[in-house]
């Protein structure tokens, strides 16, 4: 992930993991959603890293290995959230292709989750520190381009 000023300048590049399914804006295809998004929503601000989020509530606890080893298929929201809104409609907007409805983010991860390789459920996963520092980078209404390449 590379994040730009308004002059296409590189200020930052992350590594981060995609949908293990590839890209496809369909509901229910646990696939990353292609196109322009913007930032809708931050969640998470000034909570200690590694807070865990179902349905975007913190739910009190904080990621552990011990922890992941209780709910070993749980799908791990950490740290802060991007909620992320399609643009483009009928694309990644309203309908059955409407990104926010789909609940794609971009948000932190577990240490042991591998990045730079597809894992995700649909959500773009960062590392807690990297979903840290852009989150503190960028305001609500970011554009966001997600793209195959």
């Amino acid at each position: 992930m590379k994040l730009v000023d308004d002059r296409g300048n590189l200020l930052r590049e992350y590594q981060v993991s995609t949908a293990l399914a590839g890209v496809g804006e369909v509901s229910g295809s646990f696939q990353t959603p292609r196109g322009l998004h913007v930032v809708r929503a931050k969640i998470g601000n000034g909570l200690p890293g590694n807070t865990v989020f179902v349905r975007r509530r913190p739910t009190g606890e904080l990621w552990t290995p011990a922890l992941s080893e209780q709910f070993p298929g749980r799908d791990w929201i950490l740290t802060r959230i991007l909620w992320l809104s399609g643009c483009q409609p009928g694309h990644n907007r309203l309908g059955c292709v409407d990104t926010m409805r789909r609940y794609i983010y971009i948000h932190g991860s577990p240490d042991t989750a591998e990045m730079g390789v597809p894992g995700s459920h649909g959500c773009i996963r960062m590392r807690n520190a990297d979903i840290v520092e852009l989150f503190d980078l960028v305001p609500c209404y970011t554009p966001v381009e997600i793209t195959e390449d």
